[in-house]
């Protein structure tokens, strides 16, 4: 390797005095490079030292007021993560109990941060949400009094607007203890039979606000679900599945996606009855097509009950009614020997004529059966959407060696769509696809009750002669 390569050991090789005064000099005209030199300093003479300049650099991040704009989010989260990491990598090792009060601080910082930048990417959080996690890690080194910790965990929960403490009882629950989530439990429920203040509010606010608490209370259901969340998830840190259970109501119980979920808790404790019970209990009406949760469970529990006739009559139920490729695998894998084949066909016999073409294909190509995929295509080719080119375009890639006629049929819906709606933003995509019916008419004998190639090219150039941003893309 060579000796000029910027690498620590060519670097090492230059001495401390030409590093530093190198140093010196890149540092010039640049905040952020001074700032990370002075924490470097601070470290050298100890973690304290070090933990005043971080609090100091926290406490200027949340005086400050100023919009960051996009130009200066890259230099925000550097500065933000350093601090993290100064934290976490040199701090927490010699005075963990410092760590995690600067940490904890840190976190809190996060809704100051939030109000003057735009984090529609997530990244800013991520930042946040990351020195969170080592809370955990952290705190049992702290030597934290699990009462003190409780309060303050309660203190941070009631004003969690944005999200900042999400989790932090779960995080917190190994430190807490036994006596720590005792306090905490006692503090949220006397919290629960406080009388709730409404505060005064514009007669436009508060209108909204009624017409999200349906008519109701919007402070007191703000309340309940704090005191609900909280008192579930320190029934999780105990493991008091029925603690956890009874903080929903009938009518949440009702809901299939709720019941699902306390179905799972009740056959984690080996109660499949219980489970089960719950289950039959949910209004299914109010369940999403698309939401297999609720059917899952139910499987299970009939599994656990050793009810295998009844699972596989839901099996095949829940198959027939989504495609479900996960479903039917389980479906087969339980059969007798030679009858799993009859079976599959069967299924695939039922995909064919299933009312949502795209499900249908998505089925096949998963599976994967690309005979019954490009059969799909061919006899019901007038269903092909050619909007959707996330699911066309592999299909056609998957179909085009040993079934080129049906890839032809998925590129020129895919044509057909883009030139039809002036799709502009395709046409470069549309150009390719038209490439490819070239070259696959080489492959394909028999176009069957579908027009050739060069039909189809023509009624393209007469249909859209127009379309001349289109043609110029093609050779």
């Amino acid at each position: 390797m060579s000796k000029k390569t910027l690498n620590a050991e060519n670097l090492a090789a230059l001495g401390a005095e030409t590093l530093a005064n190198l140093l010196i000099e890149v540092s010039t005209g640049s905040a952020e490079i001074k700032r990370r030199l002075r924490l470097e300093l601070s470290h050298n003479l100890g973690p304290t030292e070090l933990a005043r300049d971080v609090r100091k650099r926290l406490n200027s991040i949340r005086r400050s007021t100023s919009f960051v704009g996009w130009r200066r989010r890259k230099a925000l989260i550097k500065d933000l993560t350093t601090q993290a990491e100064m934290i976490i990598e040199k701090i927490a090792p010699d005075a963990p109990d410092v760590a995690f009060d600067l940490l904890w601080e840190f976190v809190d910082l996060a809704p100051s941060v939030y109000e003057r930048v735009d984090d529609s990417r997530g990244d800013v959080g991520d930042v946040f949400r990351n020195a969170r996690a080592q809370l955990e890690d952290i705190a049992p080194r702290a030597g934290l009094d699990p009462q003190t910790l409780a309060l303050r965990i309660w203190e941070v929960v009631r004003d969690n607007g944005y999200g900042e403490f999400d989790g932090i009882i779960g995080l917190m629950a190994n430190t807490l203890g036994t006596a720590g989530l005792d306090h905490l439990k006692t503090l949220v429920t006397a919290h629960a039979e406080t009388p709730v203040e409404e505060p005064q509010s514009h007669a436009a606010i508060q209108f909204l606000r009624d017409l999200r608490s349906n008519g109701g209370n919007y402070a007191e259901e703000q309340k309940s679900r704090l005191i609900k969340r909280c008192l579930q998830e320190i029934a999780v840190a105990q493991g008091d599945t029925d603690a956890y259970v009874a903080q929903y109501s009938a009518a949440e119980l009702a809901r299939p996606h709720v019941a699902a979920e306390v179905a799972e808790l009740e056959l984690g404790e080996g109660r499949a009855s219980a489970a089960l019970a719950v289950l039959t209990g949910a209004d299914l009406d109010q369940r999403r097509v698309d939401d297999l949760r609720w059917d899952r469970v139910y499987i299970a529990c009939l599994l656990a009950l050793d009810r295998l006739p009844d699972a596989q009559t839901h099996r095949w139920s829940v198959f027939c009614a989504t495609l479900d490729r996960d479903v039917l695998r389980d479906y087969l894998k339980v059969l007798p020997d030679f009858d799993d084949i009859e079976v599959e066909d069967e299924a695939k016999a039922h995909a064919l004529q299933f009312e949502d073409f795209t499900t249908a294909l998505s089925f096949f190509l998963a599976w994967p059966d690309l005979i019954f995929a490009a059969k799909l295509v061919e006899d019901r080719a007038e269903e092909l959407n050619g909007n959707l080119y996330e699911l066309l375009t592999p299909a056609a890639e998957s179909l085009r060696d040993r079934h080129p006629r049906a890839a032809v049929l998925l590129w020129r819906a895919m044509i057909d769509y883009a030139l039809t709606e002036g799709r502009t933003t395709r046409y470069g995509h549309a150009a390719d696809h038209l490439m490819d019916c070239i070259a696959a008419d080489l492959e394909v004998t028999d176009y069957g009750r579908f027009p050739p190639h060069e039909v189809f090219e023509g009624y393209l150039r007469e249909r859209h002669k127009h379309k001349s941003s289109f043609w110029a893309r093609l050779p």
